[in-house]
């Protein structure tokens, strides 16, 4: 610890508050401002906030690249032009002017100094690290140190450690310096408007509360499939795989989100509540409940080890030992080089009692469909009769196409709520740990790694976690498109 620091930590503690409601940032500092996420991603969405009236104070880049403030504003107007559909050059302007810029390096104290300079009267400043999570220790002391912590919050990016135990030292290292009121996880999908309309779309209507249970629900899919491969990437991929990647994180997220019970209010403190009973509900899992795979090719990847064994797939069985859904499997599954990019949820209904009709062939169940990306639907599947003198059935499907003409992208709405310091949307200490001890188990235990041809749908053996009469629903490369479900012979 830097000298002297003991007698400053805690001084970022909570956030202050009017009137019950967190304070407004008034100013924003990005570390790892000259990186490739701030431009693809956080560049982009400073400027919609710009554009909507919603960021006026200084933006303040931090980085170490020998660069001048003149260098960061042509990175940032490069960014608008390859990111930021017909931008609008007097809010370009009027984002020019907000920013100012640090280059050195984050173990020289004097970067921080120069830093507090810059923040002048600023009392609430949000630091927003973009950069390595190996060099989050160094900068949240290195804030301390030079008193920027002072009323302060912290917006740190995923991942949130490699295991249970990286992740708990990584909240004891935050918490050494800021209060956890004042500590944002952004895991951008959940900026995503339909992830985040899974819980409207459940808690605004009441059609759903009566069979949204163990008695009616058979179980859960949710598959997040991506055409393309590691997209030169290797490095980073081949450290983390599909389970780290975004199992852990984006989709057991979505996971809370349809498995969590009714908050008392929409508040974020609520809603987070309800995610961590459902993460400590969630059974550790075990090597009978994952099926790793790999795509043919992906040792010949740069970056990749020759002999990776890492998983470009997994898929994943959940049970939730609650009153709710003791019973009902989740089934997760993530991965590169499938037939589409798509993420689905579907959720199987059980079969009526009886066939009151007498089909033959067994039915497609009854379900709801959540198309979540690239585009976005939700949908019913249900059963009509078809036209002609028997009792015969066929299968329909009910849909509504959900695309907003005006839809925020999930980093402007996620860093628009951390400047107001509404934590709805972001991970709380407890929620993080208890979704790593759910998957901890599995994280370092051999398990066969299966072969699978790129365009498929992962090694045939992920079929066999699969309970019931029928197998992996697979999402169509468009969100109107549909399939029947495979059935067991």
């Amino acid at each position: 610890m830097v000298p002297g620091l003991s007698q400053i930590v805690g001084q970022g503690a909570a956030l202050a508050a009017l009137d019950g409601k967190p304070v407004e940032a008034d100013a924003l500092v990005l570390f790892g401002a000259t990186g490739d996420l701030c431009h693809r991603k956080i560049f982009p969405s400073l400027y919609q906030l710009v554009r909507r009236g919603r960021l006026k104070m200084p933006v303040i880049g931090v980085a170490k690249a020998g660069w001048s403030r003149d260098q960061l504003i042509e990175r940032l107007r490069d960014s608008m032009k390859n990111f930021v559909k017909d931008a609008d050059p007097t809010v370009v302007e009027r984002f020019v002017a907000l920013v100012q810029y640090v280059d050195g390096d984050y173990g020289a104290l004097e970067t921080f100094k120069q830093l507090r300079k810059l923040l002048g009267a600023a009392q609430h400043p949000m630091h927003y690290l973009a950069i390595p999570p190996s060099m989050f220790p160094l900068v949240v002391t290195q804030l301390a140190a030079a008193q920027c912590d002072t009323g302060a919050r912290v917006v740190i990016e995923k991942p949130f450690g490699r295991d249970l135990a990286s992740a708990h030292a990584l909240n004891q290292t935050l918490h050494r310096i800021f209060d956890e009121s004042a500590i944002f996880r952004i895991d951008h999908y959940l900026g995503k408007e339909p992830v985040q309309n899974l819980l409207y779309f459940r808690f605004a209507n009441s059609f759903l509360e009566p069979i949204w249970n163990r008695n009616y629900v058979a179980g859960v899919q949710i598959t997040m499939a991506e055409e393309i491969g590691v997209a030169g990437r290797g490095k980073f991929y081949d450290e983390a795989g599909a389970i780290r990647d975004v199992i852990q994180n984006h989709l057991l997220q979505v996971v809370s989100f349809l498995a969590m019970e009714p908050p008392v209010n929409g508040s974020g403190e609520a809603l987070r509540d309800e995610a961590v009973k459902v993460f400590k509900a969630l059974r550790p899992l075990t090597p009978q409940d994952l099926v790793r795979g790999q795509f043919k090719g992906y040792r010949d990847e740069p970056g990749v080890a020759p002999g990776s064994n890492v998983e470009t797939f997994a898929a994943v069985r959940f049970h939730i030992d609650s009153w709710r859904w003791s019973g009902v499997p989740f089934y997760v599954r993530a991965g590169k080089r499938l037939p589409v990019t798509a993420t689905e949820v579907v959720v199987e209904l059980r079969q009526p009692p009886a066939r009151v009709f007498g089909d033959a062939a067994p039915c497609q169940p009854n379900y709801w469909r959540f198309r979540v990306g690239p585009d976005q639907a939700i949908a019913m599947g249900a059963h009509t009769k078809q036209a002609g003198e028997r009792m015969l059935g066929r299968e329909v499907e009910l849909y509504v196409d959900q695309k907003a003409p005006e839809e925020m992208e999930p980093y402007e709405r996620l860093i628009g709520d951390a400047i107001g310091g509404d934590a709805t949307l972001f991970a709380r200490e407890d929620e993080v740990e208890a979704a790593w001890a759910a998957v901890d188990p599995v994280l370092n235990v051999p398990t066969p790694v299966y072969e699978y041809d790129p365009g498929t749908w992962g090694p045939a053996e992920a079929f066999n976690i699969i309970h019931g009469d029928c197998g992996w629903h697979d999402p169509g490369p468009t969100a109107n498109s549909w399939t029947r479900w495979p059935l067991r012979v």
